[in-house]
Parts: structure tokens; sequence; C-alpha cells
């Protein structure tokens, strides 16, 4: 049997699938003390040990939490989302993400189409990832919004901070994106074909002595973690990712950061609902990610 069919099978009929099957998303269901997929075929006599986090609230609050907005009006918001900051509820967060930011912001006017506990959501960027994020205040823009993502008809470009400098100026990385086969949060770039199509441009904007670069991406898809794994996988690891290969070691001069210096640095699309009107919405760094760059410079540059 399935590893999540024997498990709902003896769990109460008041405990929810989706609680369940999030246990196995964060790796809580565990067979001799390794996780396991929900598909996982058990054996008989096995033994499972499993956590099931806490129920979600049915809908989001409002908390008084200060936004950099970058442009607003009657449809959409545009915000400069903080490093550190979770977009909207799951397992394990508090009444601390964008989405409850942005509740007391727009007075709960966002549109609930994604559904109660994501308010306005229709792209997200990773936890500690800053930068822009558009988010829809109608459900006529929540709509047009998805159809514009799932028609690549933004433009969506980021900087990044890597370990190393590549010998080129910029290309182009096309190369799938999967589920790791072995831990279950990361993700991993493929040369089989497996997985789902991503594609990154990127440029080299500058190098600090050779030892550190700033990187300038363009994704024309939005897999999970695109541009960490594609980065990665080219040989320079985003200073600050520890899940895809950044070492501290690497950087021995300064101290290491403790976040992804990845930040979304521009989001440009023609409005959803006054299509005549086109948006270019440009988030500024954050102060750790200025900071870094001036310290790479001060430290590299002149060596």
């Amino acid at each position: 049997m399935r590893a999540d069919k024997a498990l709902a099978c003896f769990l109460s009929a008041d405990i929810s699938r989706s609680r369940l099957e999030e246990s196995f998303k964060l790796g809580k269901v565990l067979l001799r003390g390794l996780a396991i997929k929900k598909n996982f075929r058990l054996a008989p006599g096995d033994t499972l040990e499993f956590v099931l986090p806490e129920p979600l609230p049915s809908e989001v609050s409002a908390a008084d939490i200060p936004i950099d907005v970058i442009y607003e009006d009657g449809d959409i918001v545009v915000v400069n989302k903080p490093a550190g900051m979770t977009v909207h509820p799951g397992s394990g967060t508090g009444e601390d993400t964008l989405a409850h930011a942005m509740m007391h912001h727009t007075a709960g006017n966002l549109s609930l189409a994604g559904g109660p506990m994501r308010p306005g959501i229709v792209h997200r960027l990773d936890k500690e990832t800053s930068g822009a994020l558009v988010m829809a205040k109608t459900d006529a823009a929540y709509y047009r919004l998805v159809e514009m993502f799932s028609k690549r008809e933004l433009d969506k470009e980021y900087l990044a901070l890597v370990c190393g400098v590549p010998s080129v100026r910029g290309g182009i990385i096309n190369k799938p994106i999967s589920r790791h086969p072995v831990f279950r949060t990361k993700m991993c770039a493929s040369n089989g074909g497996e997985g789902r199509d991503a594609k990154t441009e990127w440029r080299l904007e500058k190098s600090y002595g050779g030892r550190a670069a700033l990187i300038s991406c363009k994704i024309y898809t939005g897999r999970t973690h695109q541009i960490r794994v594609h980065l990665s996988d080219l040989g320079f690891p985003i200073l600050g990712d520890y899940t895809y290969r950044f070492q501290k070691n690497k950087m021995k001069e300064i101290a290491a950061p403790e976040r992804v210096m990845l930040h979304a640095g521009r989001l440009a699309f023609f409005h959803p609902i006054k299509p005549e009107k086109f948006i270019e919405a440009v988030a500024e760094p954050p102060e750790d990610f200025k900071n870094l760059e001036k310290l790479l410079e001060e430290t590299y540059e002149h060596k």
C-alpha cells in the first residue's frame, strides 16, 4: 500500500488530507529514520514515524508590518518584499507573512480568488529572496495576472551575488528543473530531459577581484529555485545559498552572508485591466545586499 493511503487509514476523519500531504512535503514522514515520498510502497511490518503540521487558520488576519510599496492602484499593488519574509502562511509560519502585512495595508482589499489563505497572491519569491512582487486587489486582476504569468508576458529580472567569476560575459541556461531524488526540499537541474523546462538568461555585471561577481538574470520560466539551481549548476553558487553548493571557506576574507543574496530587481508588464498602461517596477536592493557589494569591492577589487 502507498504510504499516504496507509497513514490515512489510521488518522481520524477530522484530520485533512492536506495536513498529511504537508507532512510528506516537509520530510516529516520517516521509515527507519529516512524521509519517504507519499507514493512509497510499504512492506508488511514497516513502521512509520510522522509529525502532522498544525492546522492553518481559515483566513489571513491583518498585521501592521511596514512594507515598501512600489506601485498601487485599485486593481494591483507591487511591493518590494524584504528578505526573511514568507509570502503567505504555511506550516510553521506566524502572522508575519507578506499576506498578513498587505491585508493591513489594503484594509482587506485583496482578491481571494486564489483561496482565503493566499489573498492577492499570484506568484511568490523565496523567503530569503527580496524584491518586486505583484499582488491582485480584484478578482479580475487576479485571473488576468495568472494568465499573464502562464503565458510568460511579464519581464522578471534579478540580481545575484555569486561565488567565482564566469569567463564569458553572459549566456542562456536551458536546463529542465525537477525535484531532487533524495532531498525533497531541494530542486536540481537535469541533463537527461527530466523535469520541467527552465530558461534563464544571465549577464556578468561586475567582477570583484576574480573572487565574486554581480550577475543579472532574466527568467523566462518560473520554476522553484530556478536561478539558484541554474547558477549553481553553472558553477557559480549564490553567496549565502548553502542549499545549493555555497561554502563559507570559499570566501575566507569576509563574513559569509546569512541569507541567499538574490534580489528581484525589476518587474515589468502591461496592466492586467488597463492594457494600454505599461508598468515598470524597480525595487531597490536591501541594505545587506548593498553592504555586501561594497564589502566585496573593498576586499577584492584592489588586490
